[in-house]
């Protein structure tokens, strides 16, 4: 079999199996995060349903579209440097998608969390006047 075909048969095996692995770790690990920022538990269960849906639209769909390779590959070395290169970019895809939900999420969390800060009762009315200190004249002698 040509060396192409076992790389894009690699690639695959490996950035579906990277993808699912990540998916299922951020679900279970990120439903408390999702928890404390939605302050609902059933709210927090389908939003991280519908991460998980859309992470694995979005990168299993990066990994079909990046799979086709232009370069000439004739051996096992060529096939190994461009299997690299690609599942690099599969997992830098990964990490910013994974950074992005964690910054928004954030964002919206303390946007919640000063939202629900108690309020001052009334701003202040005026500001008292200020009077320095005069030293007192120096002494005769």
């Amino acid at each position: 079999m040509d060396p192409k075909v076992w790389m894009y048969l690699v690639y695959l095996v490996v950035s579906v199996g990277l993808t699912v692995w990540v998916a299922t770790t951020l679900s279970r690990n990120g439903l408390v995060f999702l928890t404390e920022v939605f302050a609902d538990d059933k709210l927090a269960r389908a939003i991280n349903q519908l991460l998980v849906m859309g992470f694995y639209l979005l990168n299993l769909g990066y990994v079909t579209v990046t799979m086709r390779s232009s370069q000439s590959i004739t051996d096992t070395s060529q096939a190994l440097e461009t299997l690299s290169s690609k599942v690099g970019l599969v997992l830098l895809v990964l990490g910013v998608l994974h950074f992005l939900n964690v910054f928004f999420l954030g964002r919206y969390r303390r946007g919640r969390l000063r939202q629900q800060q108690p309020v001052p009762p009334l701003p202040p009315a005026g500001r008292l006047p200020f009077h320095p200190q005069n030293p007192p004249p120096p002494a005769r002698a």
